[in-house]
């Protein structure tokens, strides 16, 4: 029985992703903490300016400004400690 396009594409997927390399050297766990709390940071960061942007009320936009100092604060943080 002939089988279909899309069960040929997945295993096709499924091949091609057991023969990939690594994707560089293996990280510590301490660098792997590092990293996903610089993305999450980051992530936040993002969130934020685009909560600014469309804050309408004065006190809640200085609110705003507030967490983002305190991110961008962290995130300095985090650079200078690697």
């Amino acid at each position: 029985m002939a089988r279909g396009w899309e069960s040929k594409s997945i295993e096709s997927q499924q091949d091609d992703a057991g023969r990939k390399p690594p994707p560089g050297p293996e990280l510590t766990a301490e660098q792997r903490e590092r990293a996903t709390e610089k993305a999450g940071l980051e992530l936040a960061l993002a969130q934020t300016q685009a909560e600014i942007s469309a804050a309408c009320r004065p006190a809640h936009r200085e609110m705003l400004k507030l967490r983002l100092d305190a991110i961008r604060a962290r995130l300095e943080a985090r650079l200078e400690g690697l």
